[in-house]
C-alpha cells in the first residue's frame, strides 16, 4: 500500500474513532435525545449528496430496506446505547458484528464457514464476554444491549448489500440519508422531548458535531474508504480498519474518561483477533461489508 493511501485509512480510522466519542458526547453528557440527533445528521447528508440522489438505485425496496437498516436502524440504536455505555465497551460489543454478518451470510446467503473463521467468531465471542463479565457473571447492560442491535441491525444490512451491485457510494449514501431521516424524524416526535431546547442549550458545538458527523464521517471517510476498496483487495484493508476500535477506546479514554482495565484489555485483544481471522479468511466483498459496521 502506499503512504498516501496509507495515511488516508489512517485518518479514516480516526474519524470514525472519534465520531464513536463524540456521539457518547453528544447524547450522553450534553443528553440531546438520540433520535434526534440521528435524524439531523441524516438530513444533512441527504442535503449534501442531493446531487448524486437520481436515480435511485434498483431494486428499490431493497435499497430502501438496506437504508434503513444501515442507516436508521444502526445508527438510533447505536446513539441510545451511549446515553449510557462507554465509547471504550462499545467499541469492543460492537465487533460482534462481525461474526453476526458471517452467520447471516450463512443463512440467508449459502455461504459456508470454514474452521479457521469459525475460530474468528469463537475468538470474538470469547473476547465480547469477557468485556461484560462480572464477578456474578455475565451482565450485559441496557445500553450494551442497544449496541448488540445496532450491530445485528448493520450486518442484516451488509448481507442485503451484496445482492445489490453497481451502486455508487454517493448515491447509496444519499439514499441511506433519505430513508433514514423521516423514520427518525417520526420516532423523536413521538418518544423524545426537548429536542430543539436541548440542541439550542449546547449552542454552536452542537452544530460542529452534527456537521463533523455527517460530512466527514459520513461523506467524506466512508467515501475515501469505498476509494480505497478499488485499489486495494479488502483482505488487506479489513486488518488495518481495525485502528478504529483502537481509535475509539484511545479517544473515550482521554476526552470522556472510560475506565480500561485488565479485564477489558484482554477482551478487547481476543475479539479484535477474531475479527481479524474472520477478515483475513474472508472474500472481498465479504471483508467489505463486514467492515462497513465499524463506523
Amino acid at each position: 500500500m502506499r503512504a498516501r493511501d496509507f495515511l488516508i485509512l489512517v485518518l479514516v480510522c480516526l474519524a470514525w474513532g472519534y465520531s464513536n466519542v463524540l456521539s457518547k458526547i453528544v447524547v450522553g453528557q450534553w443528553h440531546v435525545p438520540p433520535l434526534f440527533f440521528a435524524a439531523i445528521r441524516f438530513a444533512v447528508v441527504v442535503l449534501a449528496t442531493l446531487p448524486w440522489l437520481w436515480p435511485m438505485p434498483r431494486p428499490r425496496l431493497r435499497v430502501a430496506t438496506i437504508g434503513l437498516l444501515m442507516g436508521a436502524g444502526n445508527f438510533a440504536l447505536l446513539f441510545i446505547g451511549l446515553q449510557t455505555a462507554s465509547p471504550s465497551s462499545a467499541a469492543i460489543v460492537i465487533q460482534i458484528g462481525v461474526p453476526f454478518t458471517t452467520l447471516l451470510s450463512i443463512v440467508l446467503l449459502g455461504e459456508r464457514i470454514h474452521l479457521r473463521r469459525g475460530i474468528g467468531i469463537a475468538l470474538t465471542l470469547a473476547g465480547v464476554v469477557l468485556v461484560v463479565w462480572n464477578p456474578h457473571g455475565v451482565a450485559l447492560s441496557a445500553g450494551l444491549w442497544f449496541i448488540v442491535g445496532a450491530a445485528f441491525a448493520g450486518s442484516l444490512g451488509a448481507v442485503m448489500m451484496k445482492q445489490v451491485e453497481d451502486v455508487a457510494p454517493l448515491r447509496f449514501q444519499a439514499w441511506v440519508g433519505v430513508v433514514s431521516c423521516l423514520p427518525l424524524a417520526i420516532g423523536s416526535a413521538l418518544f423524545e422531548r426537548g429536542q430543539w431546547a436541548s440542541a439550542v442549550a449546547i449552542g454552536w458545538p452542537f452544530v460542529a458535531a452534527v456537521l463533523f458527523a455527517a460530512l466527514v464521517v459520513s461523506v467524506v471517510a466512508h467515501t475515501s474508504y469505498y476509494a480505497l476498496i478499488r485499489r486495494y483487495e479488502a483482505n488487506l484493508l479489513a486488518p488495518l480498519t481495525l485502528m478504529t476500535p483502537l481509535a475509539t477506546i484511545a479517544f473515550g479514554v482521554a476526552l470522556t474518561g472510560d475506565h480500561l482495565d485488565r479485564r477489558m484489555i484482554a477482551g478487547a485483544a481476543l475479539a479484535l483477533l477474531g475479527v481479524l481471522v474472520v477478515a483475513m479468511r474472508a472474500r472481498p466483498k465479504t471483508a467489505l461489508l463486514a467492515e462497513r459496521e465499524q463506523a
